[in-house]
């Protein structure tokens, strides 16, 4: 008996082990030093208040509820993936690490792996614990060709070796190939990577014929659906074509056991209302049917937020300046249109593009020229010998002629002997940019270039790029701490549905991308992301454009802030068009009963103007 009950186990054990390599736990060396961050100051008051619903805007209804796939980078998955809780997160002043679902990391010798012990407290929004099987099925999420992106796909196949359970809540995850330990850790807490649990329970009976834990259908089944949340809101109600909900989980959310996360996320709801045109939106703000709205255009934070509601300081006002990273953006060009495949017209382009022009003169000069189309703010990793191009029509003028558009037509646009007009289209997504591509439009004319201006309004915009239909985009990227060259610009990604939005291809470009990824040694790392800057400047494929290193925002008085209200990594302070923030804010019942019977008996308060500067640059 004894003999047959040992080969029957043996039998399941070696059955289990063919069916799931990350069924049996990993081994913990007995020398690993366990860390954890809990020295850092805190960013949030004491005097916060939970209750109420703050109330904002998005401009066009998500094409999908999902956080991957097709359309889920034009959603609202900023809510659903970016902001959630991580492993591990800087700090937004100090950059130093912090826990967030793991309470403690430690480092293996191989420079490729990082343990993580998880918060035993954390939860998922519907009540069941986060443990180590939420990250093997997050490996076999992302992995899926189920869920329809190739970028995941590429990142958790050619970026993540492995990630093994070790016991209930401790993990290891091990990278492709060696880096340092503070380049582990943010390449596992960057929000675009999505390096955050997956709720295994959620998708326990999904239809999985290829046996790789997705849903055969996934893109189309969970269009609309939203998976739980580690995070301290979900979904409550969707009215599709007018709102979303998000509710607290509660008093009990798990987050509130992190020092990091007490008195912050403070609003009970977030309400998320379809309001297509700014200008209407506006109007509800200043109605009160708004908490926040942005003023980062400097006609509407310089002339038109100055009516009798903030005269009579019902509303305030915020600049508050920042070090956060500025990503890469510009005009991209599209290399697989017509034309742009061309260097010379590239060069034509880039120096009939007055950047410099319109910061001055139609953004008031408060905001700054990129130095290149890759972005700043990543410390050695950007070369200090990059300088945006200048607007030089003559210059522009000899390219166009090298490219054999020698030929001024009636309307001063430049043609080519077969008659092809020197044209393209650059493809925006909000009306209130249509004043500044108008200028660009103007000042292109005097090199013979003709821009026409494509509004595609919303998230539609932002497919429409991905699908690369456009020639020309004015668009700006997110970024990190450390450049990310290869969704930019590698070759494997000059295809629909990437960051590529140059479709850019070189393969001395992702050879140097390669290296780049593959090596160690900071200083050397820091040395071939200045080669990779200069190549791109070289090729002509982004002309850099500008940044603005702060936030503008007006908020009804009741919305109530930490003191000092920035850190250096603060983009926006209320959540707006789609961003949680640091959810430091807060609403004070009493003194928004206190306003509106102000407003009704036709009395005012002190005006309020707040200017912070602590990391003006």
């Amino acid at each position: 008996m004894k003999n047959n009950k040992y080969s029957a186990l043996t039998l399941i054990a070696l059955s289990m082990a063919a069916i799931s390599p990350n069924t049996f736990a990993a081994q913990l060396p007995s020398d690993v030093t366990w860390v954890t961050n809990l020295d850092e100051p805190l960013f949030a008051s004491p005097d916060a208040q939970r209750g109420g619903t703050y109330r904002t805007f998005m401009r066009s209804f998500p094409q999908t509820l999902r956080s991957v796939g097709p359309d889920a980078n034009s959603g609202l998955r900023q809510y659903f993936m970016d902001e959630a809780p991580k492993l591990v997160q800087l700090h937004p002043t100090t950059g130093e690490w912090i826990p967030q679902l793991a309470t403690e990391w430690a480092f293996g010798d191989d420079h490729k792996s990082v343990y993580f012990k998880l918060d035993p407290n954390a939860r998922w929004s519907d009540g069941k614990k986060v443990t180590a099987e939420d990250y093997l099925f997050m490996l076999k999420y992302y992995r899926s060709k189920d869920i329809i992106d190739p970028w995941y796909n590429d990142f958790f196949i050619n970026h993540i070796e492995n990630v093994e359970k070790i016991d209930d809540y401790t993990i290891v995850i091990t990278s492709k190939v060696a880096k340092s330990d503070d380049e582990l850790l943010y390449m596992l807490s960057l929000p675009s990577n999505g390096v955050q649990p997956r709720p295994a329970h959620y998708f326990a009976s999904v239809k999985d014929e290829n046996n790789d834990g997705m849903d055969d259908n996934f893109v189309r089944k969970y269009n609309f659906k939203t998976e739980p949340t580690t995070g301290p809101y979900y979904v409550d109600k969707v009215k599709k074509g007018k709102s979303i909900t998000f509710k607290h989980v509660g008093d009990e959310w798990w987050g509130y056991n992190n020092r990091y996360y007490k008195n912050r996320y403070n609003v009970d709801k977030i309400r998320i209302k379809v309001i297509r045109d700014q200008d209407i939106a506006k109007k509800h703000f200043e109605k009160g049917d708004l908490d926040s709205f942005i003023l980062a255009q400097p006609e509407l934070w310089h002339e038109k937020s100055n009516t009798k509601a903030y005269q009579n300081g019902y509303i305030h006002k915020l600049w508050g300046y920042n070090e956060a990273v500025q990503g890469a953006g510009g005009l991209w060009m599209n290399t697989a249109k017509p034309l742009l495949d061309d260097l010379n017209i590239r060069k034509g382009i880039t120096y009939a593009t007055d950047y410099d022009g319109l910061i001055k003169n139609v953004l008031r000069g408060d905001y700054l020229r990129k130095p290149h189309g890759l972005g700043t703010g990543h410390g050695g990793f950007d070369s200090p010998s990059r300088i945006p191009p200048k607007f030089e029509p003559e210059k522009a003028i000899t390219y166009f002629e090298k490219a054999g558009f020698s030929t001024v037509g009636a309307d001063g646009i430049r043609m080519n002997d077969e008659g092809q007009r020197l044209s393209f289209a650059v493809t925006y997504s909000r009306p209130a940019r249509t004043p500044r591509l108008a200028y660009l439009k103007e000042q292109a004319k005097q090199a013979g270039l003709e821009l026409t201006l494509n509004l595609i309004d919303g998230s539609s915009a932002f497919k429409y790029i991905l699908e690369k239909k456009h020639e020309l985009a004015y668009l700006t990227m997110g970024g990190g701490k450390i450049p990310a060259y290869w969704e930019y610009l590698h070759s494997v990604n000059a295809k629909p549905q990437t960051n590529n939005h140059t479709n850019y291809r070189s393969p001395e470009m992702d050879k140097k991308i390669a290296a780049f990824i593959a090596e160690f040694d900071t200083k050397k790392k820091q040395s071939i992301s200045h080669d990779i800057q200069k190549m791109v400047s070289d090729a002509y494929v982004i002309v850099p454009g500008y940044m603005a290193p702060f936030t503008r925002e007006a908020y009804w008085r009741w919305m109530q802030l930490p003191s000092p209200v920035m850190t250096k990594d603060t983009d926006f302070v209320f959540s707006n068009g789609g961003y949680l923030t640091l959810g430091t804010f807060w609403i004070d019942s009493d003194v928004k009963k206190e306003t509106k019977t102000a407003m009704k008996k036709g009395q005012s308060f002190d005006p309020v103007v707040i200017i912070d500067d602590s990391y003006k640059p």
